[in-house]
């Protein structure tokens, strides 16, 4: 037998092997190895914890941005329906106003239309009068033309009035 190179390589590595297995190294890196993946599946089994609660944070904001657009949606129909109640309240008070405008302006205008009739008559009843006394003066004389142009006068003050 012949002791070259490749036989001392071999009995090196069989004497490895041999005190490795006698030191227990094979065990301490398999409990290494253990520990390292009890640890990756805690991270692992931490993660998906920690996701999960972000999606379910996600789906209460997500929620809570539906409830706010729409309460945002409900103000704005609602403000849309005041707005609209007010224009029309403010149009019917603008009608009103103008009626009771244009009604006030009749009321002065027909005011002022029978007053002016009303001068109208009085000064044609005394232009009449006047006339009448003139004419009945000239024509009627003694006591029966006082008289008669008395009840005249009379019977015209009346009439005006």
């Amino acid at each position: 037998m012949e002791f070259n190179e490749e036989f001392f390589v071999a009995l090196g590595f069989i004497l490895f092997v041999l005190l490795v297995a006698y030191l227990g190294v094979h065990t301490k890196i398999a409990t290494t190895l253990d520990q390292r993946a009890a640890r990756i599946k805690a991270e692992l089994a931490e993660a998906e914890r920690f996701r999960a609660e972000a999606a379910e944070i996600l789906a209460s904001f997500e929620k809570k941005k539906a409830q706010a657009e729409a309460e945002a949606a409900a103000l704005v129909a609602q403000a849309h329906v005041e707005a609209e109640s007010i224009a029309k309240e403010a149009h019917q008070r603008l009608t009103e106003f103008v009626e009771r405008r244009t009604k006030q302006a009749e009321e002065k205008i027909a005011a002022a239309e029978a007053l002016a009739l009303l001068q109208v008559r009085g000064a044609a009843a005394d232009a009449a009068v006047a006339a009448a006394e003139s004419v009945l003066t000239n024509e009627a004389k003694g006591g029966f033309g006082g008289e008669l142009v008395n009840k005249g006068i009379s019977d015209l003050k009346r009439l005006a009035s």
